[in-house]
């Protein structure tokens, strides 16, 4: 988080993006779509398919809504819900009444960015002791993590809990999980989930995601169904020179050209291919289930679609027109970090993450009190409404020890009952903040986090277990509203996909089938490779088994019949 920062998005996402330069992971929360029965799951054993419809209903936790806070924005379209008004330390509301915890050890591996603090420091011994467990981290560098956790999951020596991003299942990760880690079921099935209040309030769409291998594994982090990257812009700038929000592909290209002035080191934009994805109605990234989508009773990855390669196009003239500022050039080697060349006005509009844009308002404000960073809303490239695609109801899970004794799963839970505490509670003031006064104060209503703070109360325990997708920042309620409207504007234009909140887990041989195609993006958008490369690429991927693979999708769906849209 950053300094000051009251709460984030409760995305898969926004802990990774919210330390990276450009967001990519995303993640969703409530909806209704029917769910597909099992092709390959939990009725014939594969580590193949999905569960859905029945069998999942009768592995998934009963869901009771908590009722210990209400939120100032209720969610609406697949949004966050909000809390805009400031908190008041003494009279926070308890949700965990009791120590759940039987006083055992956990250890929990987990992706971490920044400096992991010592072990015993007042953080983590405060909510040790708040919890009645034991916890002993075992963080790695969340920027390399992938690396770590296929060497750690091939090994004998596999800590209690591991926490698994979605963007890190690749390969042969899906398959370890199943294999490795254990079922929650027999602890969080139907009411058996009430004895974690917490964990029962979390929305079943959540609770889907976390069905691997045809059993409830997961502990997951429920996060906001609509996209969460926006096109983020220096309002202070475009008020001063009289600029206007562009509402489609060639007003966005002119407003570029009017921007940038490269002799006096100003540019328009950073890299825009994820708004270009959204603004042209591609599919949505990230996980591979999501590529595809039922059209016209075929079934279509989003490689093979026009707006896919218009997406592209536009993002590589934008690079042609000299509009972008000339870091972005590099791509993933990027080794600079944008943020102060966007605090210092040298590039305007910036793709980012949604829970991005109250931390550079945050960072800046103290510095800067005229800066003021604002969202665009997605406009559609043809100057009509965006067609936009719901992203999955949670991105991060943490998985158990299918080893660990029944004391130990016992202690997880009353982890992660603690960590999914609603805002406006004890236990949710504790795990994201601290101790008051020893990594907070209070200053006109609001926590304010020191630098011991900041450096402790970081990436740990929040990665176990979070409650239903929430933005609350009291220290800036205008930004909060702000962030959670735009959600939901956003999300009057969404639908879902075909594979829409399923976990599926593909079969081993087609893992890699798609993993050049970022890389080939980048390469086109920057120059270096043409369109024809990705056509050439796209007719490859097929002969080589993605006509394969999609009878294998289409398999899910012809049994199943296709989820709403």
């Amino acid at each position: 988080m950053t300094p000051n920062a009251a709460s984030s998005a409760s995305t898969g996402t926004s802990r990774r993006s919210f330390l990276a330069s450009t967001a990519v992971a995303a993640a969703a929360v409530a909806g209704g779509m029917p769910l597909l029965t099992a092709c390959g799951g939990a009725d014939n054993g594969s580590r193949e398919g999905t569960t859905s419809g029945k069998n999942a209903k009768k592995i998934m936790p009963a869901y009771v809504a908590s009722s210990v806070v209400k939120p100032d924005i209720p969610s609406k379209n697949g949004s966050s819900m909000g809390f805009t008004a400031k908190l008041d330390v003494d009279t926070l509301k308890t949700s965990v009444p009791k120590k759940l915890g039987k006083g055992g050890k956990v250890t929990v591996m987990s992706p971490f960015w920044g400096s992991p603090p010592k072990q015993n420091n007042p953080y983590y011994t405060s909510m040790n002791d708040l919890i009645g467990v034991d916890v002993e981290w075992r963080n790695q560098d969340g920027n390399t993590y992938d690396q770590k956790l296929g060497a750690v999951l091939a090994s004998s020596d596999v800590p209690d809990v591991v926490v698994v991003p979605s963007w890190n299942m690749m390969g042969k990760i899906p398959s370890a999980i199943i294999s490795k880690f254990a079922d929650l079921g027999p602890y969080l099935s139907g009411d058996k989930a009430k004895e974690y209040p917490n964990l029962a309030a979390i929305p079943s769409d959540a609770w889907q995601r976390s069905i691997f291998g045809g059993k409830l594994m997961g502990l997951p982090q429920p996060a906001p169904s609509v996209q969460t990257i926006v096109p983020l812009y220096r309002q202070d700038v475009f008020d001063k020179e009289g600029y206007e929000i562009p509402r489609s592909a060639d007003e966005f290209m002119a407003l570029c050209k009017d921007i940038t002035n490269a002799r006096a080191k100003r540019w328009a934009c950073g890299d825009m291919k994820w708004t270009a994805m959204n603004t042209f109605g591609v599919l949505s990234g990230g996980e591979k289930p999501l590529w595809w989508n039922l059209v016209d009773g075929k079934l279509v990855n989003r490689i093979e679609t026009p707006e896919y390669l218009e997406a592209i196009e536009w993002t590589r003239k934008l690079f042609a027109a000299g509009v972008v500022h000339p870091d972005f050039k590099l791509g993933k080697s990027q080794a600079v970090d944008p943020a102060p060349k966007f605090a210092a006005g040298e590039f305007l509009i910036w793709n980012n993450n949604i829970v991005n844009w109250y931390g550079q308002q945050a960072v800046q404000a103290t510095q800067n009190p005229d800066f003021k960073v604002w969202g665009m809303d997605i406009w559609g490239h043809d100057g009509g409404d965006p067609v936009l695609y719901a992203q999955n109801p949670a991105g991060i899970f943490a998985f158990v020890n299918r080893r660990a004794s029944e004391s130990v799963v016992h202690d997880v839970l009353a982890i992660a009952n603690v960590t999914a505490a609603p805002y406006g509670t004890k236990e949710w003031m504790m795990t994201n903040y601290g101790v008051e006064g020893t990594h907070y104060t209070i200053k006109n209503g609001v926590p304010v986090k020191n630098d011991k703070g900041n450096n402790e109360v970081l990436n740990a325990y929040v990665m176990v277990a979070s409650p239903a997708a929430t933005t609350a920042h009291p220290d800036m309620p205008d930004y909060t509203r702000a962030m959670v409207e735009w959600e939901q504007r956003t999300g009057s234009h969404t639908k879902k996909s075909s594979f829409w909140g399923l976990q599926i887990t593909e079969p081993s041989r087609y893992t890699n089938l798609a993993n050049d195609f970022e890389q080939l993006e980048d390469d086109i958008i920057r120059g270096h490779k043409k369109i024809s490369d990705m056509q050439q690429a796209v007719s490859d991927w097929k002969s080589k088994g993605g006509d394969k693979l999609r009878d294998w999708y289409k398999k899910l769906l012809d049994e199943n019949g296709p989820a709403a849209s």
